[in-house]
């Protein structure tokens, strides 16, 4: 494998929900990796195989998730410095086994089969690699690596050892997400012909500081926080990023003087092409007079689908119409149909189990996090977001970095592939 230098340049529509459980009803295996799962009503829970038992480290983000609900996991140990946020996670997940570091977990959860790591951005890779090393499968918050050697080690680590290894991105199991991965799944787009994804999130410079010290979010990039918006492309359309042109923007903050990353941009804009040629036009903005948001709208030449808006417009889809209207300069121009879409409650299906069937983090996909990283061990799969799926999300935003501090050169992105 090649080495690459960082500076280098509430249910389905009725007619859909048929088809989909009817399908899998008769025997058809519905692949992850693809967005529909198999319906998990359609199994028993776990009785013969062994259940999971998962060690969460991280008491932050990591208090969010479910595995204490699911019928083929247990906790069987929570790790985190901070004795505060060591008591949460043992409160949350009801378990009474605990370590006040991951490498203690590591050394003494010796029956411990998987790790959840909610730790440091910059620490992911070190954390991944040395769980991985002591035999146990890992399930990491976003983003997975730092650097682009990072995300070729990571890949390395995780095929030496033949163990599962997911990444814990939201946007893949957003209600809205499943919906567009349906729909294209279906054919209803036509061709994709563009697509805009957005994470908006204004104010987190507040978290720059704890108690009076720096932390690692203090002027982190935000185009290595790329993944909430990546996924909504890649895994809609099954296709890479090769290609992007980013452009930065900040302001004379402290916070951007002196940090580690040496990163002076609050925000970023980029535009990615696409292995088919398509423009994927992401903004990952941290300030400004903005609303919050993390949507995508999709578009195509036959519907496109517009996710729900942070300004309070709701989900649309938008189709090509046979009727035209005349523009104020006196031309046609075709005249869509605009449909408001009611979106279903995915997280309400027979696509968890039943434990797990209620709303949960970043619209709803803390839920289908859970469970896809336990079912994914459970029955020895590749989880939707596996290693390869997780650097294909990452890399682009490591690489449109590097173009907005070269003032928005093209750049290419090197390829990690997509495994056997």
């Amino acid at each position: 494998m090649m080495t690459f230098s960082p500076d280098q340049n509430s249910i389905l529509p009725a007619s859909a929900a048929r088809r989909l459980f009817l399908k899998a009803a008769s025997g058809a295996t519905l692949a992850a990796g693809s967005g529909l799962l198999q319906p998990a009503g359609l199994y028993a829970a776990n009785t013969e195989k062994k259940k999971v038992r998962i060690g969460i480290v991280g008491g932050r983000f990591g208090a969010g998730f479910h595995f204490h609900e699911h019928p083929d996991c247990i906790v069987a140990g929570v790790a985190e410095l901070r004795p505060e946020r060591l008591d949460r996670l043992s409160k949350v997940y009801q378990c009474e086994t605990r370590y006040d570091s991951l490498e203690a977990l590591l050394k003494d959860g010796k029956d411990i089969d998987a790790v959840a790591i909610f730790t440091e951005a910059p620490n992911h890779v070190p954390h991944c690699i040395a769980a991985l090393d002591a035999g146990k499968h890992v399930l990491v918050a976003v983003p997975a690596a730092m650097t682009l050697e990072e995300c070729e080690q990571l890949i390395e680590a995780v095929e030496m050892t033949g163990l599962t290894f997911m990444m814990a991105e939201t946007s893949y199991w957003q209600q809205s997400t499943i919906s567009a991965r349906n729909f294209f799944q279906e054919g209803k787009f036509g061709q994709l012909i563009y697509c805009e994804s957005a994470y908006q999130h204004d104010g987190l410079d507040v978290l720059g500081h704890e108690n009076g010290q720096k932390t690692w979010r203090y002027g982190f990039p935000p185009m290595h926080y790329p993944t909430h918006c990546t996924a909504h492309y890649i895994s809609v359309a099954c296709e890479h990023l090769t290609e992007v042109v980013c452009h930065g923007w900040g302001d004379e903050s402290p916070m951007l003087k002196d940090n580690v990353y040496n990163n002076p941009f609050w925000n970023g804009s980029a535009m990615f092409k696409t292995e088919s040629g398509l423009a994927f036009n992401v903004r990952v903005w941290w300030k400004g007079a903005h609303r919050g948001a993390e949507r995508a709208e999709w578009i195509g030449n036959k519907m496109s689908f517009y996710g729900h808006t942070p300004n309070g417009m709701p989900a649309l889809i938008v189709r090509s119409g046979n009727q035209t209207e005349k523009d104020d300069g006196g031309f046609l121009r075709n005249l869509p149909n605009y449909e408001k879409y009611e979106q279903p409650n995915w997280w309400a299906t027979n696509l968890l189990p039943e434990p797990l069937r209620h709303n949960s983090g970043h619209e709803g996909s803390h839920t289908f996090i859970t469970h896809e990283f336990v079912d994914a061990v459970v029955n020895n799969r590749r989880p939707a977001v596996d290693v390869y799926e997780a650097v294909a999300y990452t890399a682009p935003g490591i690489v449109a970095h590097q173009s907005s501090l070269k003032g928005g050169e093209l750049l290419k992105i090197p390829s990690f592939g997509r495994g056997k």
